[in-house]
Protein backbone atom coordinates (compact mmCIF):
# COMPACT_ATOMS: atom_id res chain seq x y z
CA UNK A 1 0.00 0.00 0.00
CA UNK A 2 1.73 3.43 -1.07
CA UNK A 3 0.65 6.12 1.55
CA UNK A 4 1.15 9.84 0.24
CA UNK A 5 3.32 11.45 3.44
CA UNK A 6 1.82 15.12 4.49
CA UNK A 7 4.48 16.89 2.15
CA UNK A 8 2.92 15.37 -1.14
CA UNK A 9 -1.19 15.83 0.01
CA UNK A 10 -2.51 18.75 -1.54
CA UNK A 11 -2.68 21.80 0.94
CA UNK A 12 -6.12 23.13 1.58
CA UNK A 13 -5.22 26.28 -0.71
CA UNK A 14 -4.35 23.79 -3.42
CA UNK A 15 -7.36 22.28 -3.23
CA UNK A 16 -9.17 25.01 -3.24
CA UNK A 17 -7.85 26.39 -6.25
CA UNK A 18 -8.45 22.98 -8.41
CA UNK A 19 -12.25 22.85 -7.09
CA UNK A 20 -12.32 26.52 -8.93
CA UNK A 21 -13.53 27.26 -12.06
CA UNK A 22 -12.21 30.24 -13.82
CA UNK A 23 -15.30 30.07 -16.81
CA UNK A 24 -17.84 29.54 -14.08
CA UNK A 25 -16.53 32.56 -12.05
CA UNK A 26 -17.15 35.15 -15.09
CA UNK A 27 -20.41 33.38 -15.50
CA UNK A 28 -21.48 34.46 -12.09
CA UNK A 29 -19.36 37.60 -12.07
CA UNK A 30 -21.47 38.92 -14.91
CA UNK A 31 -24.99 37.75 -13.51
CA UNK A 32 -23.83 39.36 -10.18
CA UNK A 33 -22.95 42.62 -11.64
CA UNK A 34 -26.89 42.49 -13.86
CA UNK A 35 -28.46 42.02 -10.62
CA UNK A 36 -26.90 44.73 -8.45
CA UNK A 37 -28.19 46.75 -11.36
CA UNK A 38 -31.88 45.54 -11.60
CA UNK A 39 -33.09 48.61 -13.75
CA UNK A 40 -29.91 49.21 -16.62
CA UNK A 41 -29.29 47.57 -19.42
CA UNK A 42 -25.44 47.14 -20.78
CA UNK A 43 -23.95 47.00 -24.30
CA UNK A 44 -21.25 44.22 -24.69
CA UNK A 45 -18.68 46.87 -24.41
CA UNK A 46 -19.83 48.67 -21.42
CA UNK A 47 -19.95 45.21 -19.77
CA UNK A 48 -16.83 43.67 -21.03
CA UNK A 49 -15.16 46.66 -19.87
CA UNK A 50 -16.72 47.11 -16.34
CA UNK A 51 -16.22 43.17 -15.37
CA UNK A 52 -12.52 43.41 -17.17
CA UNK A 53 -13.49 40.78 -19.77
CA UNK A 54 -12.20 39.56 -23.11
CA UNK A 55 -15.36 41.02 -25.45
CA UNK A 56 -15.45 37.47 -27.27
CA UNK A 57 -15.32 36.14 -23.53
CA UNK A 58 -18.07 38.08 -22.80
CA UNK A 59 -19.96 38.15 -25.55
CA UNK A 60 -20.10 34.34 -25.45
CA UNK A 61 -21.44 34.14 -21.66
CA UNK A 62 -24.07 37.21 -22.85
CA UNK A 63 -25.26 35.08 -25.55
CA UNK A 64 -25.34 31.71 -23.56
CA UNK A 65 -27.64 33.42 -20.59
CA UNK A 66 -29.83 34.62 -23.73
CA UNK A 67 -30.61 31.68 -25.20
CA UNK A 68 -31.39 30.03 -21.88
CA UNK A 69 -33.92 32.99 -20.65
CA UNK A 70 -31.49 33.78 -18.07
CA UNK A 71 -31.02 37.59 -19.99
CA UNK A 72 -32.95 39.30 -22.31
CA UNK A 73 -31.30 41.03 -25.37
CA UNK A 74 -32.50 44.28 -26.86
CA UNK A 75 -33.13 42.99 -30.32
CA UNK A 76 -32.83 47.50 -31.33
CA UNK A 77 -30.88 48.97 -28.62
CA UNK A 78 -28.45 45.12 -28.24
CA UNK A 79 -28.88 45.92 -24.73
CA UNK A 80 -28.66 43.20 -22.45
CA UNK A 81 -31.02 42.73 -19.06
CA UNK A 82 -32.00 39.95 -16.76
CA UNK A 83 -34.28 37.73 -18.08
CA UNK A 84 -37.62 35.70 -17.12
CA UNK A 85 -35.47 32.69 -15.91
CA UNK A 86 -34.14 34.11 -13.16
CA UNK A 87 -38.06 35.15 -11.93
CA UNK A 88 -38.26 30.72 -12.13
CA UNK A 89 -34.92 30.65 -10.05
CA UNK A 90 -35.49 33.22 -7.61
CA UNK A 91 -39.09 31.92 -7.07
CA UNK A 92 -38.08 28.09 -5.99
CA UNK A 93 -35.69 29.39 -3.88
CA UNK A 94 -38.04 31.79 -2.20
CA UNK A 95 -40.72 28.68 -1.55
CA UNK A 96 -39.13 27.97 1.69
CA UNK A 97 -40.52 32.12 2.91
CA UNK A 98 -44.36 32.75 3.89
CA UNK A 99 -45.84 33.36 1.09
CA UNK A 100 -45.42 30.27 -0.32
CA UNK A 101 -46.13 27.83 2.00
CA UNK A 102 -49.00 29.71 2.51
CA UNK A 103 -50.63 30.52 -0.83
CA UNK A 104 -49.77 26.75 -1.70
CA UNK A 105 -51.62 25.45 1.61
CA UNK A 106 -54.82 27.66 0.10
CA UNK A 107 -54.56 26.58 -3.11
CA UNK A 108 -54.23 23.15 -2.32
CA UNK A 109 -57.18 23.30 -0.18
CA UNK A 110 -58.98 24.69 -3.59
CA UNK A 111 -58.21 22.00 -5.67
CA UNK A 112 -58.87 19.23 -3.82
CA UNK A 113 -62.27 20.88 -3.05
CA UNK A 114 -63.35 21.42 -6.59
CA UNK A 115 -60.91 18.67 -8.64
CA UNK A 116 -59.75 21.70 -10.52
CA UNK A 117 -56.52 23.19 -11.37
CA UNK A 118 -55.36 26.56 -9.17
CA UNK A 119 -52.68 28.92 -9.58
CA UNK A 120 -51.16 32.05 -7.63
CA UNK A 121 -49.11 34.61 -9.64
CA UNK A 122 -48.03 38.09 -9.28
CA UNK A 123 -46.10 40.91 -11.00
CA UNK A 124 -42.69 40.06 -10.85
CA UNK A 125 -40.64 43.58 -12.75
CA UNK A 126 -42.08 44.19 -15.53
CA UNK A 127 -43.61 40.98 -16.59
CA UNK A 128 -46.71 38.65 -14.88
CA UNK A 129 -45.28 35.41 -13.80
CA UNK A 130 -46.79 32.11 -12.35
CA UNK A 131 -45.43 31.17 -9.06
CA UNK A 132 -47.46 28.29 -8.19
CA UNK A 133 -49.54 25.88 -9.67
CA UNK A 134 -51.66 22.72 -7.83
CA UNK A 135 -54.19 20.50 -9.35
CA UNK A 136 -55.57 17.16 -9.31
CA UNK A 137 -53.24 14.02 -9.11
CA UNK A 138 -52.29 13.47 -13.24
CA UNK A 139 -54.15 16.47 -14.45
CA UNK A 140 -52.22 18.65 -17.09
CA UNK A 141 -52.18 22.33 -15.61
CA UNK A 142 -52.95 24.73 -18.16
CA UNK A 143 -50.03 26.98 -16.64
CA UNK A 144 -46.54 26.30 -15.47
CA UNK A 145 -44.27 27.79 -12.73
CA UNK A 146 -42.31 30.01 -14.28
CA UNK A 147 -44.47 31.12 -16.99
CA UNK A 148 -44.19 34.70 -17.97
CA UNK A 149 -46.36 37.24 -19.51
CA UNK A 150 -46.16 40.93 -20.88
CA UNK A 151 -47.15 43.53 -17.79
CA UNK A 152 -49.22 45.61 -20.65
CA UNK A 153 -52.61 46.66 -21.97
CA UNK A 154 -54.97 44.38 -23.01
CA UNK A 155 -52.78 41.87 -20.72
CA UNK A 156 -52.94 41.97 -17.16
CA UNK A 157 -55.98 43.33 -15.83
CA UNK A 158 -56.24 41.56 -12.98
CA UNK A 159 -53.21 42.44 -11.45
CA UNK A 160 -54.50 45.94 -10.68
CA UNK A 161 -57.99 45.46 -10.79
CA UNK A 162 -58.35 45.45 -7.47
CA UNK A 163 -55.80 48.13 -6.48
CA UNK A 164 -55.63 51.67 -6.45
CA UNK A 165 -57.09 53.52 -8.88
CA UNK A 166 -53.71 55.30 -9.39
CA UNK A 167 -52.56 51.77 -10.16
CA UNK A 168 -55.14 51.07 -12.52
CA UNK A 169 -54.39 54.44 -14.73
CA UNK A 170 -50.80 53.57 -14.36
CA UNK A 171 -51.42 50.47 -15.90
CA UNK A 172 -53.26 51.71 -18.70
CA UNK A 173 -50.37 54.27 -19.65
CA UNK A 174 -48.56 51.67 -20.37
CA UNK A 175 -47.06 51.09 -23.75
CA UNK A 176 -49.63 48.85 -25.06
CA UNK A 177 -48.25 44.61 -25.96
CA UNK A 178 -50.89 44.91 -28.59
CA UNK A 179 -53.05 46.97 -30.74
CA UNK A 180 -55.52 48.33 -27.82
CA UNK A 181 -59.22 49.31 -28.30
CA UNK A 182 -59.96 50.84 -24.67
CA UNK A 183 -63.66 51.04 -24.16
CA UNK A 184 -63.56 52.86 -20.71
CA UNK A 185 -67.74 52.84 -20.28
CA UNK A 186 -66.86 49.03 -20.59
CA UNK A 187 -63.48 48.76 -18.71
CA UNK A 188 -65.49 50.87 -15.65
CA UNK A 189 -68.47 48.32 -15.72
CA UNK A 190 -65.38 45.49 -14.98
CA UNK A 191 -63.44 47.33 -11.97
CA UNK A 192 -67.19 48.39 -10.70
CA UNK A 193 -68.32 44.43 -10.78
CA UNK A 194 -65.34 42.90 -9.59
CA UNK A 195 -64.57 45.39 -6.81
CA UNK A 196 -68.32 44.74 -5.47
CA UNK A 197 -67.79 40.57 -5.96
CA UNK A 198 -64.37 40.73 -5.12
CA UNK A 199 -63.52 38.38 -8.49
CA UNK A 200 -63.37 38.31 -11.91
CA UNK A 201 -64.67 35.50 -13.80
CA UNK A 202 -63.26 35.08 -17.32
CA UNK A 203 -65.10 33.82 -20.25
CA UNK A 204 -63.39 30.28 -22.37
CA UNK A 205 -62.81 31.17 -25.66
CA UNK A 206 -60.36 29.68 -28.00
CA UNK A 207 -59.29 33.04 -28.96
CA UNK A 208 -58.51 33.99 -25.29
CA UNK A 209 -56.22 30.52 -25.12
CA UNK A 210 -54.34 31.49 -28.26
CA UNK A 211 -53.58 34.49 -27.06
CA UNK A 212 -51.92 33.79 -23.83
CA UNK A 213 -50.11 30.39 -25.42
CA UNK A 214 -49.03 32.56 -27.56
CA UNK A 215 -48.28 35.22 -25.38
CA UNK A 216 -46.08 33.04 -22.90
CA UNK A 217 -42.68 33.76 -22.37
CA UNK A 218 -42.71 36.51 -25.00
CA UNK A 219 -41.01 40.01 -24.71
CA UNK A 220 -44.39 41.86 -26.19
CA UNK A 221 -42.30 44.76 -27.65
CA UNK A 222 -39.93 42.26 -29.86
CA UNK A 223 -42.89 40.71 -31.68
CA UNK A 224 -42.81 41.17 -35.06
CA UNK A 225 -45.47 43.78 -36.64
CA UNK A 226 -47.59 41.39 -38.35
CA UNK A 227 -47.45 38.33 -35.37
CA UNK A 228 -48.33 41.61 -33.32
CA UNK A 229 -51.34 42.52 -35.72
CA UNK A 230 -52.55 38.52 -35.44
CA UNK A 231 -52.66 38.93 -31.81
CA UNK A 232 -54.48 42.47 -31.58
CA UNK A 233 -57.56 40.58 -33.24
CA UNK A 234 -57.43 37.68 -30.62
CA UNK A 235 -57.53 40.35 -27.77
CA UNK A 236 -57.94 44.41 -28.30
CA UNK A 237 -59.46 45.38 -25.32
CA UNK A 238 -58.80 45.41 -21.61
CA UNK A 239 -61.93 43.71 -19.89
CA UNK A 240 -63.58 42.54 -22.94
CA UNK A 241 -63.28 38.43 -21.63
CA UNK A 242 -64.87 39.60 -18.03
CA UNK A 243 -68.22 37.98 -17.88
CA UNK A 244 -71.26 39.15 -16.16
CA UNK A 245 -72.96 36.36 -14.78
CA UNK A 246 -75.20 37.92 -12.76
CA UNK A 247 -76.93 38.91 -16.24
CA UNK A 248 -76.96 35.40 -17.47
CA UNK A 249 -80.59 34.11 -17.81
CA UNK A 250 -80.91 31.65 -14.35
CA UNK A 251 -79.69 28.28 -15.05
CA UNK A 252 -77.90 28.81 -18.26
CA UNK A 253 -74.20 27.43 -18.34
CA UNK A 254 -71.35 29.85 -19.73
CA UNK A 255 -68.16 28.71 -20.75
CA UNK A 256 -66.11 29.39 -17.86
CA UNK A 257 -61.99 29.96 -18.19
CA UNK A 258 -60.78 30.43 -14.49
CA UNK A 259 -62.51 33.10 -11.66
CA UNK A 260 -59.29 35.10 -10.03
CA UNK A 261 -59.62 36.96 -6.85
CA UNK A 262 -56.84 39.35 -5.06
CA UNK A 263 -54.31 38.95 -2.07
CA UNK A 264 -53.01 41.84 -0.62
CA UNK A 265 -49.71 43.07 0.66
CA UNK A 266 -49.70 45.45 4.52
CA UNK A 267 -49.73 48.61 2.44
CA UNK A 268 -53.03 47.70 0.62
CA UNK A 269 -51.78 46.22 -2.73
CA UNK A 270 -52.45 43.31 -4.64
CA UNK A 271 -49.89 41.20 -4.10
CA UNK A 272 -50.75 37.95 -5.36
CA UNK A 273 -53.85 36.82 -7.84
CA UNK A 274 -54.48 33.40 -7.06
CA UNK A 275 -57.21 31.86 -9.95
CA UNK A 276 -59.58 28.80 -9.89
CA UNK A 277 -59.30 27.04 -13.43
CA UNK A 278 -62.62 26.04 -14.42
CA UNK A 279 -62.50 25.68 -18.32
CA UNK A 280 -65.68 24.20 -18.13
CA UNK A 281 -69.65 25.48 -18.52
CA UNK A 282 -71.28 25.83 -15.46
CA UNK A 283 -73.98 28.11 -14.33
CA UNK A 284 -74.00 31.66 -12.27
CA UNK A 285 -74.90 30.12 -9.23
CA UNK A 286 -72.30 27.52 -8.86
CA UNK A 287 -69.81 30.58 -10.49
CA UNK A 288 -70.82 32.31 -7.58
CA UNK A 289 -70.03 29.42 -5.17
CA UNK A 290 -66.54 29.04 -6.33
CA UNK A 291 -65.83 32.94 -6.07
CA UNK A 292 -67.00 32.85 -2.73
CA UNK A 293 -64.74 30.17 -1.93
CA UNK A 294 -61.57 31.49 -3.78
CA UNK A 295 -62.00 35.61 -2.36
CA UNK A 296 -62.16 33.15 1.43
CA UNK A 297 -59.00 31.62 0.47
CA UNK A 298 -57.46 34.61 -0.91
CA UNK A 299 -58.75 37.03 2.28
CA UNK A 300 -57.13 34.07 4.71
CA UNK A 301 -53.99 34.31 2.85
CA UNK A 302 -53.85 38.21 2.76
CA UNK A 303 -54.53 38.16 7.06
CA UNK A 304 -51.60 35.30 7.54
CA UNK A 305 -49.35 37.63 5.59
CA UNK A 306 -49.99 40.63 7.35
CA UNK A 307 -52.08 42.25 4.26
CA UNK A 308 -54.92 44.77 4.57
CA UNK A 309 -57.35 45.43 1.53
CA UNK A 310 -56.66 49.12 -0.24
CA UNK A 311 -59.19 52.08 0.80
CA UNK A 312 -60.98 53.36 -1.92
Amino acid sequence: MVRLSDSTAPSGDAAGSARRSPPTERVVQVLDHLVAHPGVRFGLSELARELGLSKPTCLGILTALADAGYLMRDPVDKTYGLGPALIVAGRAAQRGFAAGPVAHRHLARLSARFDAACTASAVVGDRIAVLDVVGPRGATASARVGEVYPFAPPVGLMYVLWDTDRRLEQWLRREPTLPVRLDRPHLQRVVDRCRRTGYLVESLTRGGRRLYALMAGVVAHDLAPELRELLGELVSSPGERVLFPEEAPAGEPLAVNLIAAPAYDPDGHQSLVLALHVEAEIDAAEIARRGAALVEAADAITAELGGRRPER
